[in-house]
C-alpha cells in the first residue's frame, strides 16, 4: 500500500508509516515471496533498483537470509530523490543508503558524477571496487523507420525543438527567451529566421506569460504532449535540438540526451560546463555548449549556431559515438557484472 493514498486521512498520515518510504508495507510480503522464488528458480543473484528504497530493503533482507550476492542499482543519488520536507524520511533513507552500500556485492550508478559523489562519501567501498557505472541509453527499435531529415531549402525558418519537462529551477528556458528577445529587438532574428517548439515543457502559464511579455509568441510555441514515436519523428526532422541542464544537475544526465545522440541532429546545449551532460557532448563532439544562465553568452552562441546551421557546418553526432549508449550495450555491461557476481568475482 501507498501510505499517502491508502493510509491517510485528508492527505495526512503518521510519518512512521512511511519509513523508509511510503511503500514500506510491501517489505514483509515481498521477502516471503522472494524466498519462494529463490528456492523455486534456484536464483543465483539478487538485483534491486532505486528510487523505491523499500526495494533495496527487500533485497537486503533476502541477501542476509540466503547469502546470495546482490547488486543494488541506485541510478541517481539518494539525496536527489528523497523528499527533503520530511526530516525523518531523509534520515531513514540515508541510514539505509549506508546499509545497502555496505552489504551489496556491487552498487550501480548511471552517471560518473553520481558514482564519484558516492566514492567521496564511501571511500572504503570504492577502494574495494564495489561501485560500478552502467549508463542509461536508448532503444534502437524506437528509431526504426523514423522520417528522414529534410535538408534546408530556400528561406524557411530553422526549426529548433525541445521535448520534455523544463523546470523553472535548473532547467529554465527564461534566459534563452531573453536572448531570443534581444536578437529579435535588435533586428538580427525574425520569425522568418527561426521557429522554436518546446514540446510538453510544463509550467506553461509561467513560460507563456514571459513569451507574451517579450513578444516572442510568433517565434516560440509551447506545444502539447505527443505520443513518444511522434515526438521522436518531430525531433528527427528538426534542424536542431535544444537541451537545458543547469549546474544543479551536474551529476545527472537527462534521458533525452541519449535519444538526441542517436537522432544525430545538431544540438544547442544550455548546460553546466563541468557537468556529466557537457562531458558526454564534448566527447561526442556533437553540440554547441553555452551557459544556461548567461543571456549574453546564449545570445552570441545562438547566432554562431544559426550561422553554422545555415552553412551546413553544424556538427552532428556520428553513429559510432551514439552506439555505445544503446540499451543493448548497457545490457551487455549488466550481463558481465552479473557473471562477475555469480562466478566468484564478487564479494
Amino acid at each position: 500500500m501507498d501510505a499517502k493514498r491508502h493510509l491517510s486521512i485528508r492527505g495526512k498520515y503518521p510519518s512512521m508509516l512511511a519509513q523508509p518510504d511510503r511503500w514500506s508495507s510491501w517489505w514483509p510480503a515481498a521477502v516471503f515471496r522472494g524466498l519462494r522464488l529463490i528456492r523455486r528458480h534456484q536464483v543465483q543473484a539478487i538485483w534491486s533498483t532505486y528510487p523505491i528504497m523499500t526495494a533495496h530493503c527487500v533485497a537486503y533482507t533476502l541477501s542476509r537470509l540466503t547469502g546470495l550476492p546482490w547488486i543494488a542499482d541506485f541510478r541517481d543519488p539518494v539525496a536527489n530523490s528523497v523528499a527533503t520536507h520530511n526530516a525523518l524520511a531523509v534520515s531513514t533513507q540515508m541510514r539505509w543508503e549506508r546499509r545497502v552500500l555496505s552489504r551489496a556485492t556491487y552498487s550501480v550508478f548511471t552517471t560518473p558524477g553520481a558514482m564519484r559523489s558516492y566514492a567521496e562519501r564511501y571511500p572504503e567501498i570504492y577502494g574495494e571496487g564495489r561501485l560500478k557505472m552502467i549508463p542509461n541509453g536508448y532503444d534502437e527499435e524506437d528509431f526504426v523507420q523514423l522520417p528522414p531529415y529534410r535538408s534546408l531549402e530556400g528561406e524557411r525558418p530553422l526549426h529548433l525543438v525541445h521535448a520534455g519537462i523544463l523546470y523553472p529551477s535548473g532547467r529554465s528556458p527564461l534566459p534563452f527567451f531573453a536572448a531570443l528577445a534581444n536578437l529579435k529587438d535588435s533586428g538580427v532574428l525574425g520569425t522568418h529566421d527561426i521557429r522554436v517548439t518546446l514540446r510538453a515543457s510544463g509550467s506553461e502559464a509561467l513560460y507563456g506569460a514571459e513569451l507574451e511579455r517579450l513578444g516572442l509568441q510568433a517565434m516560440v510555441t509551447l506545444a502539447p504532449m505527443l505520443p513518444y514515436r511522434d515526438a521522436l519523428a518531430e525531433q528527427s526532422q528538426a534542424d536542431a535540438l535544444l537541451l537545458f541542464q543547469g549546474d544543479q544537475y551536474d551529476n545527472q544526465i537527462p534521458a533525452k540526451l541519449y535519444e538526441y545522440l542517436r537522432l544525430g541532429r545538431p544540438i544547442f546545449a544550455l548546460v553546466g560546463a563541468r557537468g556529466d551532460t557537457a562531458t558526454i557532448l564534448r566527447e561526442c563532439e556533437s553540440a554547441a555548449l553555452v551557459s544556461i544562465d548567461d543571456v549574453q553568452v546564449i545570445q552570441t552562441g545562438l547566432m554562431q549556431f544559426i550561422v553554422s546551421l545555415r552553412a551546413d557546418r553544424a556538427v552532428c553526432t556520428p553513429r559510432d559515438a551514439a552506439l555505445k549508449y544503446s540499451r543493448r550495450e548497457g545490457a551487455l555491461l549488466l550481463g558481465k557484472l552479473l557473471d562477475q557476481t555469480t562466478l566468484g568475482g564478487g564479494r
